[in-house]
C-alpha cells in the first residue's frame, strides 16, 4: 500500500514537482558516473600492476628454472624496457603474452615496438633486436604504447652471467627464479598510492553531492510528508514512502550514471598515464563492485533522505507552519579545527592508509562545519545589507543555513582540492643537459679496451664521436649538433659493447622522473576536473531545486510588489557570497593539508594551475547558477497564492 501511494505521489506532483524528481535523477546520475570513474582508476592501476609484476622477478629459495633480467634501452625520447630471460631446463612455462619461452637469440616485441623498428631506419633500431621471433601479447604490456622487448639467451650468455647494478636507470641483474609471477614493481605501488589519494579527494566531494541530491526539493517533500502525518499516517509509513521514494528515482539515476560511464570509457582511456593510454578493458569494474555502487548510491540517498525527516516525524505541525528549524552549535566547527590541528601529526611517516583517512576526515568536518559558517556569513550579510535583494539573501542564509550551504558546498570541497593539489603541482624538471654524449659502465679493468671497441664500432656506423674514458665509465661525446637520428644510430652501433648494459644520456637518466612529474601534473588536472564538474553540476541542481521549494515564497514576495530582478539579485546573492567565503577559506585549508607533502617549497606550475583552475571553475559554477533564472521567472508568473 506504501509503495503504491508513493508511486501515485511520485507521478503525480505536477510538471514542476516532477522537475524535482528530474534534478533528484540528474544528480544522482552524475554522481554515480564520476563515482565509478574514480574507482576504475584504482581498478586500473591494480591491472597494469600486476601485468608487469612478472618483469620484477623474485629470487627462488630452491629450485630455480630460468633467470630473468631487466633493463631499459632507449629510441628518441622513449624508453624500451628489455627482459632477458634464459632457461636453466626444459619446459620452463612461457611468460605472459608469449605462446612459449624464448629460444636463445630470440627477441619477441610489442605490437608498438614492432611498428617502431619497421618505421625507423634499421640502424636507428631494428639491428638492436634482429629477426623478432613474435609480438607480445596485451598479458605483457602496462599499456597499448609500451616498448617492450623478450629476448631470449643461453645461460651461459654474457648478458645472463655478467654483473649489472642495480638502480632504477639500468634496471634489475639477473635473477634465478622459479617463476615469472614475480612482483609488484616500486613504480607500481608509487602510481596506486597516487591513485589511491586522487580517489579520495574526488569521492568524498561525490558522497557529499549523492546525499545532497536526496534532498533536493526537500521543502516540497517535507510539506508533503507532513500534511500525510497531520491526517494520520504513521512515523513508519512517513518512512517508507520518504525510502522508496528516494530509492527508486536514486535507483534508476544510478543506472543511467553507469551507462553514461561505460559509454565514456572508450574517451577515458585516451588519458596518457604512465607513459601510455589504457586498455579499455581496465577502466572497467569487475561485476562486484559495479553491483556494490549500484546498491551503495541508492543506499546512500536514501538513508541522507530519512535523516531529513526528523522534523517532519516529530512535528508536522512545525513543518506545515514553516517554522525555522534549530540553530547548529559551534561543536561542528572544533571538529575540522581537531582534524587540521591533528593533520601534521596523522601524515607523517605513516602509511597511505592513513593519509587517505586523514583527507577524508577534513573532508567530512568541512562539509560538517560548512552550515554553521553560512549561519554566520548570513547575520554577518544581514547586518551590514543596504540593498533589499543582499537583505533577502541574507535572511535566506539565517533561516536555512543547511539548504544553502548545499549550493555552494560542491565549490566548497572542490576548493579544497583544488588548494591541496595545486601546491602539489611540480613544477619544471630538469634543465639544458648540454651537448649529445653517451656513457656506459665498463668491467673493472677493461675500460680502455671497451673505448677502443666503442670507437670502432661508431666509425663504422658512420656517427662522428670522441671517445673518452673516465674511471669504469666511457663517454661518447656525439656533439652539439647531434639529433635524435644520430643518438639512436649511435645507440645501436654500442648496443651490446658491455652486456646488460644500456648507453645512456642525461637526458635518459632524468627521464622516468619527467614522467612521473607529467604524470602528476595530468592526475591534478583529471582530478580537478572532475571536481569542478561535480561542483558545477551541484551548483546547477541545487539552485533550480532551491527555486522550486521556494516557489510559493517567491509568489507571495511577487504579489507583495517585489521586482523580479529584486528576487534574482538576492538568489545570486544567497549563492555568491557564501561561495567567495566559503571557496576561498576551502582553498586555504585544501593548502594547509598540502603543506606536510611539500618537497622544495611552493611551486609556481602549481600556483598557475590553481589559479586557472578556480577561475574557470567559479566561472562555471556562476554560469550553471544562472541557467535557474528562467524558472525563477516561470514559478513567479503566478503569483496567485497555492493552496498548499
Amino acid at each position: 500500500m506504501n509503495l503504491d501511494l508513493t508511486w501515485r505521489l511520485l507521478k503525480g506532483g505536477g510538471r514542476k514537482g516532477m522537475l524535482g524528481t528530474w534534478l533528484t535523477f540528474g544528480a544522482v546520475a552524475v554522481a554515480t558516473a564520476l563515482l565509478l570513474f574514480a574507482v576504475a582508476a584504482n581498478v586500473a592501476f591494480d591491472a597494469r600492476a600486476d601485468r608487469s609484476a612478472w618483469r620484477n622477478p623474485v629470487a627462488a629459495q630452491k629450485d630455480a628454472v630460468a633467470v630473468e633480467a631487466t633493463r631499459f634501452d632507449f629510441v628518441g625520447d622513449q624508453a624500451i624496457t628489455v627482459v632477458d630471460l634464459a632457461a636453466l631446463k626444459p619446459g620452463v612455462p612461457a611468460p605472459p603474452g608469449m605462446p612459449r619461452f624464448p629460444a636463445p637469440g630470440e627477441a619477441w616485441l610489442s605490437p608498438a615496438l614492432s611498428e617502431l623498428a619497421a618505421r625507423l631506419p634499421a640502424d636507428r633500431l631494428a639491428r638492436r633486436y634482429p629477426a623478432p621471433k613474435g609480438v607480445l601479447g596485451q598479458e605483457a604490456l602496462l599499456h597499448p604504447e609500451e616498448l617492450v622487448a623478450v629476448v631470449g639467451h643461453a645461460p651461459d650468455a654474457p648478458e645472463i652471467t655478467a654483473a649489472r647494478s642495480d638502480d632504477w636507470i639500468l634496471g634489475k641483474p639477473p635473477v634465478k627464479v622459479a617463476t615469472l609471477a614475480g612482483t609488484p614493481s616500486e613504480d607500481a605501488e608509487a602510481y596506486r598510492v597516487l591513485a589511491l589519494i586522487a580517489s579520495v579527494l574526488m569521492v568524498v566531494p561525490l558522497l557529499v553531492f549523492g546525499g545532497a541530491a536526496a534532498r533536493l526539493t526537500v521543502a516540497r517533500r517535507d510539506q508533503r510528508l507532513a500534511a500525510l502525518r497531520l491526517i494520520g499516517a504513521t512515523p513508519g509509513q512517513v518512512l517508507g514512502m520518504t525510502v522508496a521514494e528516494a530509492v527508486i528515482v536514486a535507483f534508476a539515476g544510478a543506472l543511467a550514471g553507469a551507462v553514461a560511464f561505460g559509454a565514456a570509457v572508450p574517451l577515458l582511456a585516451r588519458i596518457p598515464i604512465q607513459g601510455g593510454t589504457w586498455f579499455v578493458a581496465d577502466l572497467f569494474p569487475n561485476l562486484l563492485i559495479l553491483a556494490g555502487v549500484l546498491v551503495a548510491v541508492p543506499l546512500l540517498v536514501g538513508l541522507s533522505a530519512v535523516a531529513g525527516l526528523r522534523r517532519v516525524v516529530v512535528s508536522p505541525l512545525g513543518v506545515a507552519k514553516r517554522e525555522t528549524p534549530p540553530g547548529m552549535r559551534f561543536v561542528r566547527v572544533l571538529a575540522l579545527i581537531a582534524v587540521l590541528a591533528a593533520f601534521p601529526l596523522l601524515t607523517r611517516g605513516t602509511s597511505v592508509a592513513i593519509v587517505a583517512v586523514a583527507l577524508g576526515l577534513a573532508f567530512l568536518c568541512l562539509n560538517l562545519a560548512g552550515p554553521w559558517v553560512v549561519g554566520i556569513i548570513g547575520r554577518i550579510a544581514a547586518g551590514t545589507a543596504r540593498r533589499p535583494a543582499r537583505l533577502l539573501a541574507a535572511r535566506r542564509l539565517v533561516d536555512d543555513p543547511r539548504s544553502a550551504w548545499r549550493t555552494v558546498s560542491g565549490v566548497a570541497l572542490t576548493g579544497f582540492v583544488a588548494g591541496f593539489l595545486g601546491l602539489l603541482s611540480p613544477g619544471a624538471f630538469g634543465g639544458d643537459t648540454g651537448p649529445a654524449q653517451l656513457s656506459v659502465a665498463a668491467p673493472a679493468g677493461e675500460t680502455t679496451q671497451v673505448a677502443d671497441q666503442a670507437r670502432d664500432r661508431l666509425k663504422r656506423a658512420g656517427v662522428t664521436a670522441t671517445v673518452k674514458s673516465s674511471g669504469r665509465t666511457v663517454v661518447a661525446a656525439l656533439g652539439s649538433g647531434a639529433d635524435d637520428a644520430v643518438v639512436d644510430r649511435a645507440r645501436t652501433a654500442l648496443t651490446g659493447l658491455v652486456p646488460g648494459h644500456t648507453p645512456t644520456t642525461k637526458v635518459d637518466e632524468q627521464r622516468f622522473g619527467l614522467q612521473i612529474f607529467a604524470d602528476v601534473r595530468v592526475g591534478t588536472i583529471v582530478v580537478l576536473s572532475v571536481s569542478f564538474l561535480v561542483a558545477i553540476a551541484s551548483a546547477g541542481i541545487t539552485a533550480a531545486s532551491s527555486v522550486l521549494d521556494r516557489r510559493q515564497t517567491y509568489a507571495l514576495l511577487r504579489l507583495a510588489g517585489t521586482p523580479l530582478e529584486v528576487l534574482d539579485r538576492a538568489r545570486r546573492a544567497e549563492t555568491l557570497i557564501p561561495m567567495a567565503v566559503m571557496g576561498g577559506g576551502a582553498i586555504l585549508v585544501g593548502a594547509f593539508c598540502a603543506v606536510p607533502f611539500m618537497i622544495g617549497g611552493i611551486s609556481t606550475t602549481g600556483v598557475v594551475t590553481l589559479v586557472v583552475c578556480v577561475v574557470a571553475g567559479f566561472a562555471g559554477v556562476i554560469g550553471a547558477g544562472a541557467l535557474s533564472r528562467p524558472l525563477l521567472r516561470s514559478v513567479t508568473a503566478d503569483p496567485a497564492p497555492r493552496p498548499d
